[in-house]
């Protein structure tokens, strides 16, 4: 769950995402997420979590999976955040 531009680089790795834009469809959207079965991690915007903290945090600490893991996005909170592209890198072992 993320942004256009996580979304997509994810999904040239071949990782399944959806394109959140505000609080309704994050809330929407995690929703639906969690109903599917067979997940193990679902990989979401720090950003995103942030617009539906409660639900997250109440998800997170009553259910051990999926494993809900926040992942820094071209817009997060940190200043000092890697570009999109050393963030794939990193993640993925290779350039792209």
């Amino acid at each position: 769950m993320g942004s256009d531009d996580v979304v997509l680089g994810f999904h040239l790795a071949g990782v399944e995402g959806a394109v959140v834009h505000d609080e309704a469809s994050a809330r929407e959207t995690f929703q639906r997420v969690l109903a599917m079965k067979g997940l193990g991690i679902v990989l979401m915007e720090d950003t995103i979590a942030d617009l539906i903290r409660e639900e997250v945090d109440a998800y997170i600490f009553s259910h051990q999976f999926p494993l809900i893991c926040e992942i820094p996005g071209t817009q997060g909170r940190d200043p000092n955040r890697q570009s999109l592209h050393d963030l794939a890198v990193q993640a993925m072992g290779i350039k792209i």
